[in-house]
């Protein structure tokens, strides 16, 4: 990951004034004044983002250490079964999230305006893998819609270029999975390049790939993957908001994180030079029968607290019920922001 300097800074504030009406100058002088808060912390990223790269560089690029787990072999479950539930909300005028589940039908997956709900069952065997997407789009007009929907067109076809099913090794797909969205990445800052209607557009991105007895987990941005098993839920992601490297580096503390002004501003995402090499982490778990998954933008993360996401993704028997009742519960909770949901069970 590169350092970020003034460039960086002046990117920032590119994309940030990028989702203020023009004509709303207040608001853009806010902008502004915040881009140039960020600009002066610009050493305070540089140290720590370059440690931040050197920790990832160590014993392999974005490796995980949970790789201890050994090989793949036969999983215990026999299905996955998903439901997806994504919203435009009731502020934004478009939905800029998107999603991705295996061989989705054409009006499935996409953003735009309404709303989309779908669930699928997948049968669980040897030499299946089955990836699963959201992605959180970021821009003015409908740039942040492109990326997002350029995100989850791309990643599956690259993976499905870079391993086969007998690929079983955990390095060589999580190194698959690293070339596929770094592949993403580059085609959406060359579109944003290109065409002047989606410049500094970007998008967030989080995975789960599962193969055989493992899934494989990654994001940039601050869309995230939680696990629920035996009523405790864990966040297999973590968040690339300036907020949360604060934390990390300690200079706030964990309760000051909610409300602080950076939460929002993201130091990694889809569309920038400092993803190019993709995610900086892919993880590896092991996947036993009645584990449950979700995959939410952060309409939903964002606004609706852990224990209740542990409470409805538990207690729904089918997924689609319980991504429509997280839905409805970010909505309940006044989220401001576009909603996608996607439980996943393994069954």
């Amino acid at each position: 990951m590169a350092p970020t300097g003034q460039a960086d800074a002046r990117r920032l504030s590119g994309r940030l004034s990028a989702r203020v009406p023009r004509r709303d100058e207040g608001r853009a002088g806010r902008v502004r004044e915040k881009a140039a808060e960020v600009e002066r912390h610009q050493s305070f990223w540089s140290r720590f983002l370059g440690w931040i790269g050197g920790r990832a560089d160590h014993g392999g690029p974005g490796v995980a250490a949970s790789t201890a787990l050994g090989q793949g072999g036969p999983p215990e479950y026999r299905s996955l079964r998903v439901g997806v539930a994504s919203t435009v909300g009731t502020v934004r005028d478009h939905n800029e999230d998107n999603f991705y589940v295996p061989v989705p039908r054409a009006e499935d997956g996409r953003g735009g305006d309404g709303d989309h709900k779908r669930g699928d069952e997948y049968a669980v065997t040897r030499d299946a893998a089955y990836t699963f997407l959201v992605a959180d789009g970021m821009g003015g007009q409908l740039a942040g819609e492109k990326a997002s929907q350029m995100a989850v067109d791309l990643i599956p076809t690259e993976l499905s270029r870079r391993f086969g099913p007998g690929d079983t090794d955990d390095k060589a797909i999580q190194r698959a999975i690293r070339d596929a969205v770094a592949a993403a990445n580059q085609e959406i800052l060359g579109l944003s390049h290109i065409q002047t209607e989606f410049s500094n557009m970007g998008t967030t991105v989080v995975l789960a790939l599962f193969r055989n007895d493992r899934v494989y987990v990654a994001g940039i941005g601050d869309s995230r993957a939680y696990r629920v098993r035996d009523g405790q839920i864990e966040q297999l992601t973590k968040d690339h908001s300036l907020a949360d490297a604060l934390v990390e580096a300690g200079t706030i503390t964990k309760e000051e994180l909610p409300n602080h002004k950076f939460k929002h501003i993201l130091y990694l995402y889809l569309g920038s030079k400092d993803a190019r090499g993709g995610p900086d982490e892919v993880r590896v778990f092991e996947v036993r029968p009645k584990d449950r998954f979700l995959l939410a933008s952060d309409g939903l993360t964002g606004v609706v607290p852990d224990e209740v996401l542990t409470q409805i993704v538990e207690a729904g028997i089918d997924p689609l019920e319980s991504a429509t009742r997280l839905m409805a519960q970010a909505l309940e909770n006044q989220s401001k922001d576009n909603v996608t949901c996607m439980v996943i069970h393994a069954i």
